[in-house]
């Protein structure tokens, strides 16, 4: 009996290390970015970083481009989102190859085991650093799109997005 007992004790807890959330990763090129979020930070994709902006009636460039024929954008509405679009891609990118590359390094240390706290303190503060610039360079063009829309627009791109019944859409800057 005392056998059987042990034995479903190891059994239980080789299946509870087997539902860790984090099995597997263990593999990843770089621990704490997964193949997705490297491929959308090398993109210069928003990985949900404007979320304050798009769910409170600030459309982001993409969105509306993906839009445009249902939101029946006029040409200079089009050339002006495109152009926001363009200059959001070529601001991230970059930032986003930058903290690819710093958690590369981060990772790298405690692989190597030659991080220290010194190491970790500036590691982690240059990663915060360049975090923020990439989720102010995506939230920035979120602010200059509401200028391009008229109001029905707005409403509209808040239906197609299925945000009805939550914030109003139709505001506009108020500066």
């Amino acid at each position: 009996m005392r056998m059987l007992a042990f034995a479903l004790g190891v059994l239980f807890c080789g299946t509870a290390l087997a539902q860790s959330p984090y099995a597997g990763m263990q593999t990843r090129p770089i621990k704490a970015l997964s193949e997705q979020q490297i491929a959308d930070l090398k993109a210069g994709r928003g990985m949900g970083l404007a979320l304050p902006a798009e769910l409170n009636g600030y459309p982001g460039p993409s969105h509306l481009l993906e839009l445009a024929d249902k939101l029946d954008l006029s040409a200079a509405q089009r050339d002006r989102i495109k152009q926001l679009f363009d200059s959001m891609k070529a601001e991230a990118v970059p930032i986003g190859v930058k903290l690819i590359e710093q958690e590369t390094l981060l990772d790298q240390q405690f692989a190597s085991r030659s991080i220290t706290p010194d190491l970790l303190q500036a590691a982690t503060a240059e990663i915060g650093v360049t975090q923020a610039a990439l989720r102010n360079t995506h939230l920035k063009y979120h602010l200059e799109t509401v200028e391009i829309l008229s109001g029905e627009q707005m409403r509209q791109y808040a239906v197609l997005r299925g945000y009805t019944g939550n914030a109003p859409m139709q505001h506009r800057h108020p500066y």
